[in-house]
This record gives C-alpha cells, sequence and structure tokens, in this order.
C-alpha cells in the first residue's frame, strides 16, 4: 500500500510524515502516522487522536496502544495519528492558529484556511486509503463524558461495530455538518465516535475503555487473535437532551455520571456564596446520566447534565 507517497510493504512498520505547515521561522511542522502493516492482508483501521487539542484523553489511548504493540495487527493494517491537532495539543486549545475548530471545515479546501487546506490534504492523502476508522473525543469545557461511541443506529455496520467495541453506552448521533466523521461517510467509510472524560484531562478509566475498544474491534475484524469481548455494551441512547442551570452560583453534585435517575430526582444544587438560596437541579425525566458538567460555578443557561430521553437495556 501507498501512503503519502511511502510505500509500506507486508510486514512493515513505518512512521511518516504529514506536513502540517510551513513556519515563516523557516520550519517545517507535521504530524507523525504510525503504519504497522502484517504480513497478512486485511482491513485497514485509522484511530484518531487528539483532533482538538485539548483532548488528551484519546492521545492516551493511542499512545497505550502503541507502548504495549496492541496497534500491531496480525492481518490487515493499523494506522495511529495520536495527535492530529499537534498546533492545538502544545497550545492545549481546540482550535488550530487560525482559530477554527478542525473539525468542522472538512472536506476542506486547497486554497482555504490554514485549517482547511490541512483538512484537505487528510481527505484526499489518507481517507481513500482507510476501511475503518475511530475517532477519540472528550467533552469541552468541563463536561466529563460517560466513555460511549456514537454512531447512527440506523447504520447497520456502523452500529454492529458500535456494540463490539463494547463501551458502557451507544448514543445515537447523526453526522455533523463538515466534521472528520462526515466527510469520512461520503467517502463510504465505516467511522465510529469514542466520547470520554472532559478536556485537558487524562481519566485512566476512560483510556481502559477506550483501548479494551479497540482490542474488541481488531478482533472482530480478524486483525488480531480471537478474543472473548473484554466488556459489553448494556446502554443504547437513541434520543438526549440536556438539561440547564435555571440559576447562577455555586454547583454542588448529587447524580452519578453514567447513573440511571428518576424523574424529579435532585441531581445538583445551585448556591450564592453568602448562604442566602439553595436552588434545586431535577431530573426532567427518567433516563441515564451521560455527561455531567464539572464546573465549579455556573450561569444561568449553562448546560449541567446530558441526560436520555429514549434508551433500550441490551441483556
Amino acid at each position: 500500500m501507498k501512503l503519502l507517497g511511502a510505500e509500506i510493504k507486508l510486514g512493515e512498520s513505518k512512521i511518516i510524515e504529514l506536513e502540517l505547515a510551513k513556519l515563516h521561522t523557516r520550519n517545517n511542522l507535521y504530524v507523525p502516522i504510525i503504519v504497522e502493516r502484517a504480513k497478512a492482508k486485511g482491513p485497514v483501521l485509522l484511530l484518531i487522536g487528539g483532533i482538538h487539542g485539548d483532548e488528551v484523553n484519546g492521545v492516551a489511548i493511542i499512545r497505550k496502544m502503541i507502548k504495549y504493540g496492541i496497534n500491531k495487527p496480525t492481518s490487515g493494517t493499523v494506522i495511529c495519528i495520536p495527535v492530529f491537532n499537534i498546533f492545538g495539543y502544545l497550545n492545549q486549545t481546540r482550535q488550530f492558529p487560525d482559530g477554527r475548530d478542525l473539525n468542522r471545515v472538512f472536506p476542506g479546501s486547497p486554497n482555504g484556511s490554514l485549517a482547511s487546506q490541512f483538512a484537505n490534504q487528510f481527505v484526499k492523502e489518507i481517507g481513500p486509503v482507510v476501511d475503518y476508522v475511530i475517532d477519540f473525543h472528550t467533552g469541552s469545557a468541563d463536561r466529563d463524558n460517560v466513555p460511549q461511541v456514537r454512531c447512527v443506529l440506523s447504520e447497520e455496520k456502523s452500529f454492529e461495530l458500535a456494540q463490539v467495541f463494547g463501551a458502557p453506552m451507544i448514543v445515537h448521533s447523526n453526522y455533523i455538518n463538515k466534521s472528520i466523521r462526515e466527510a469520512l461517510f461520503k467517502l463510504g467509510k465505516t467511522t465510529l465516535l469514542f466520547e470520554g472524560g472532559k478536556s485537558k484531562n487524562i481519566d485512566p478509566k476512560v483510556v481502559e475503555s477506550g483501548v479494551n475498544g479497540v482490542r474488541n474491534v481488531m478482533s472482530f475484524l480478524k486483525m488480531s487473535p480471537d478474543i472473548k469481548p473484554l466488556q459489553k455494551s448494556k446502554v443504547i441512547i437513541k434520543k438526549s437532551h440536556w438539561i440547564r442551570a435555571k440559576h447562577s452560583g455555586m454547583l454542588h453534585l448529587k447524580a452519578t455520571n453514567g447513573g440511571f435517575v428518576k424523574k424529579n430526582e435532585v441531581l445538583a444544587n445551585i448556591t450564592d456564596p453568602f448562604g442566602e438560596f439553595e436552588k434545586r437541579v431535577t431530573a426532567t425525566n427518567d433516563g441515564y446520566v451521560i455527561c455531567v458538567n464539572t464546573s465549579p460555578i455556573v450561569n444561568r443557561g449553562d448546560a449541567l447534565f446530558h441526560l436520555s430521553i429514549e434508551h433500550s437495556i441490551i441483556t
């Protein structure tokens, strides 16, 4: 196979560099791409971390896979891009230097912004080579996501792969306009989006869930020896919504992230710093808590709890 002009033969390992930018300081900036190709032919699996530079759990997941050789298949090819957005990773921000969200500019343009040009290069040079993609993300800011995989539930191949992955929850998610997931879907690729934890934070349980999920997928695709699933998805979220703060103040969480709550159950209290009021935040319906805002101070209108509206249980 050929990738970015480099030939990778059967049984070969190679690190390829994707040029991100030519800096005015006469330095070139590259994104390292780690390719492991087995001696036997098979599917091509792409693992992407850090498309938002401050979402480091995905970087940690791919790093652990490389350290322990999990990314070395017995058949097929595994391509790892641990840090997709090098600029954002170094500065611990979501955006590119041009202020754009890299995950909202695909498929990009060769004559567009810096982010758009990079996205276009990926779509033309790497996208067509792969068969399956797992894109790792976390909650933004102080939002802490339960480990979950997102896909369109009506798409048979994506849903099957989501079940195989084995995260605690599978969440229905339509394609977002100009996201990398949408761009890969238009190329005919099967893509999963993994969400777990929050930005600027490494959560060992989230990392473990991500690594185990990739191992399950590789086993299912016959890219590694058959293994008994390390965990099984039990909850499928078909529809969900956000519960928002009706008051500003200090947030005191009571609900457990990932737990099931009943309608009118107290999820949190919001208080002022002077001891004059204490307001309850209650569940609007029975459902599973998918994500929790962990900020100690919130403003009226802030999203506090991502709660399922329609769900089912796999037994």
